[in-house]
């Protein structure tokens, strides 16, 4: 519903995000709303589109998404308007005087004869034309929003369009709506392409052509991994996106694709006798990781060192015995630039990391551990004994940063004040992570990449790990001799036969491997409820929340959407006690464990260090926590991380949070959790595979329960497809390596 009136009273507002919290009068009576406004001022007249909600905490408010600004027409009212702060320099006497020297006639001299407001008493000629000019300025703004409102963009967007093209926006969308593709995050084709059509812009027409590439290629990137595409896929996509006849869309393609590539967006290159395109960006950051891998690797001037001896004294102070490769491992990781350390689970990784530690210990060598999330690095710092940090707090995120774009304090020019520096589970790290990584290293530092090669590859774009172990320039150490399994443990074991294509061991009398075997969707469904909310916790006496469920799929009666909902409603149910927001489609509670899906570089965080408060930058894809409060008062939602970092989400980030109770198997990558349960169904080969499944296993620490039919075990476990990603790192490292050899030898 519509409601319109001025404002009266301004009871809250928060000036970062524009959420207001005021008093408007609505046919005669006072009525709270809530919502986001560019300017806040009293008397400004609106029109708010929205709805009543009653909110537990503070009654019935009226909450809007979108409004118009409408001018007053009474004298009172414009009064009341000019002398509300929204014009600079205009205070309560100034507006006094100007409405009485032009009545009702006030905004239109304002607007388009600013200089006559000079006749007024004390504004002079200087301030006469600034007030004009401000008025206009708030109006260009005022209009652009509510433009950009019609074809139901919201608010806040609206707002973000705005601090991009200022004045220019409605021009610019009007020629050009597809540019919002190119430079506006969060703005898809599908937005652009309805703006577009409701003004007449043709349907072939090359601003449209132009946007139809580039979201085909963004699109491959976050939902496939790939950092190019082949130039004849990418016209296939495009052409099924834009539904053109392809003898139309063949000239445009080519034209469109060549401004794209003048312009600097995209590469045209070729690749094993293949024409490709490559977002510019992507191709830097596979390029600058082959060039300083090859770098390091080939010229770091590290004097071979005999550590026999140190290996030696480990073994005996830790009374353990390597294995040969284990003894190799260590080794290659200390004599060498760059060194990969790969191996399944209980094949001793963490021992090693120990043994090298100890080493550049007595080198007196400085180091950093690091892992790609917050769970990946409190278990290396757990299993070591040592600090360990997420790689985006070792490399310090700067101020600037945009929500998905990190910027860096160490950087080439601020490199890290390290001798080496050791990243565990490396499968997860993606090429742009990587990439600011290897430009903070400096010349003279090892890098020790430690994973697990049969792991599912990083959320993000790229194939990182792979295509360094595939280049053949890196040397590699692969452990295969199992070393931490108990007698009466499976996990391990069970992996391990996975990885290798056979069954696992299903013997329900062990401690911590068991299969329930259940033959249909919804039977699934319920055991997996009745383990995570009842059985288990009895069993293990462990929370619910600490049971983490596993899902290969996202959809369906068992897919991490439909799983959520039911074990919110049986975990964390809705009471009168406890606040709760809705984003869309979800229902957030107070106490519900929600977990980040988008790196985002601005959003601030505390932390408690004993009795110090740190504070930092930056919440990211997979970080897991709880939500603490919401507060409805500053429209924020607050969540505390399981590392202890607390972070307030303004009303408008709220949406990158994800229920956790149940998560997908790809964003589990680099966590452990004590008790796994794991939905095994039919579907699609491509999707259910052998990786899948060992991925989801090795992430258990103390148990792992398989819900569903043996057979569809056994065809994921049989299913040895991997998805080929398109990437350029392998052969780029190649090239950098037979450059560097040219130039040094």
């Amino acid at each position: 519903m519509i409601i319109e009136g001025p404002i009266e009273e301004i009871i809250f507002r928060n000036e970062e995000n524009g959420y207001t919290v005021f008093l408007l009068d609505f046919k005669g009576a006072l009525t709270t709303c809530v919502g986001k406004l560019i300017n806040a001022n009293i008397g400004e007249n609106l029109s708010l589109d929205g709805e009543f909600v009653n909110n537990s905490k503070y009654g019935y408010q009226f909450s809007f998404n979108n409004y118009e600004i409408i001018l007053p027409t009474s004298l009172a009212g414009i009064e009341r308007y000019l002398s509300s702060g929204l014009i600079k320099g205009v205070g309560p006497v100034t507006a006094k005087n100007i409405v009485n020297t032009f009545k009702e006639q006030t905004f239109d001299i304002i607007e388009m004869s600013p200089s006559s407001l000079a006749e007024v008493k004390n504004i002079s000629i200087k301030k006469a034309l600034e007030i004009g000019e401000k008025f206009k300025e708030l109006k260009k703004m005022q209009n652009s929003i509510m433009f950009l409102q019609k074809y139901n963009i919201s608010t806040n967007m609206a707002m973000k369009i705005y601090e991009i093209y200022g004045g220019n926006t409605i021009n610019i969308v009007k020629t050009n709506p597809y540019k919002l593709v190119e430079d506006i995050d969060g703005i898809g084709f599908l937005t652009a392409d309805r703006i577009a059509k409701s003004i007449g812009i043709s349907s072939d027409s090359e601003f449209r052509v132009r946007a139809g590439i580039l979201y085909s290629l963004l699109n491959s990137i976050e939902k496939s991994g790939n950092t190019f595409l082949p130039k004849k896929a990418l016209f296939s996509l495009t052409s099924n996106l834009l539904e053109l006849d392809e003898e139309i869309l063949d000239n445009l393609f080519e034209s469109s694709l060549d401004s794209l590539t003048m312009d600097k967006t995209c590469m045209k290159i070729w690749q094993d006798n293949v024409e490709i395109v490559i977002l510019t960006k992507y191709y830097f950051y596979e390029n600058s990781v082959a060039q300083k891998l090859a770098l390091l690797n080939f010229t770091q001037k590290i004097e071979k060192i005999d550590v026999e001896n140190e290996i030696t004294h480990f073994e005996q102070r830790n009374k353990i015995q390597f294995h040969e490769e284990q003894k190799i491992a260590i080794i290659t990781a200390i004599n060498n630039g760059v060194s990969v350390i790969t191996g399944g689970p209980g094949t001793g990784k963490t021992t090693i990391i120990k043994c090298i530690i100890e080493i550049l210990k007595q080198q007196k060598q400085k180091y950093i551990l690091m892992a790609p999330t917050g769970r990946a690095s409190k278990r290396l710092s757990d299993s070591t004994g040592e600090e360990a940090k997420t790689i985006h707090r070792a490399l310090e995120v700067a101020q600037g940063g945009t929500a998905n774009i990190g910027k860096f304090v160490y950087n080439e020019n601020n490199p890290l004040k390290t001798n080496a520096v050791i990243v565990d589970e490396m499968s997860m790290v993606d090429v742009a992570l990587m990439s600011s990584l290897c430009k903070a290293l400096p010349r003279q530092c090892r890098l020790i990449l430690v994973g697990d090669k049969d792991q599912l590859p990083s959320v993000g774009a790229g194939n990182v790990l792979d295509d360094i172990i595939k280049s053949e320039i890196i040397s590699v150490c692969t452990l295969t001799k199992i070393f931490r399994q108990n007698d009466d443990s499976l996990i391990v074991t069970n992996a391990h036969l996975i990885n290798e294509g056979k069954m696992p061991v299903i013997d329900n009398t062990c401690k911590d491997f068991f299969f329930e075997e259940k033959l249909d969707s919804n039977s699934i469904k319920n055991s997996i409820i009745d383990l995570v909310t009842k059985r288990l916790p009895n069993f293990t006496k462990l929370d619910s929340t600490q049971i983490q469920v596993l899902a290969p799929l996202k959809a369906g009666v068992c897919g991490i959407s439909n799983l959520n909902k039911i074990l919110q409603d049986s975990i964390n149910p809705p009471s009168i006690k406890k606040m709760e927001i809705t984003v869309g489609e979800n229902i957030f509670r107070v106490g519900d464990k929600v977990m980040q899906t988008a790196n985002n570089y601005n959003l601030v965080w505390t932390k408690m260090n004993g009795f110090v408060e740190e504070q930092g930058e930056g919440v990211f894809n997979g970080d897991i926590g709880y939500i603490a409060d919401i507060d409805f008062q500053n429209n924020e939602t607050i969540v505390e991380f399981e590392d202890g970092r607390i972070c307030n989400y303004p009303r408008t980030e709220i949406a990158q949070l994800s229920l956790a109770y149940a998560i997908t198997i790809h964003k589990s990558q680099g966590s452990e959790f004590d008790i796994v349960v794991i939905p095994v169904i039919a579907g699609a080969p491509m999707i259910l595979t052998r990786n899948l499944i060992y991925t989801a296993v090795t992430r258990a620490k103390k148990m792992v329960v398989l819900v569903g039919e043996k057979k569809n075990l056994k065809k994921m476990i049989s299913n040895n497809y991997t998805v080929q990603r398109y990437t350029l790192l392998k052969n780029l490292l190649k090239n950098a390596n037979d450059k560097i050899k040219e130039l040094y030898e």
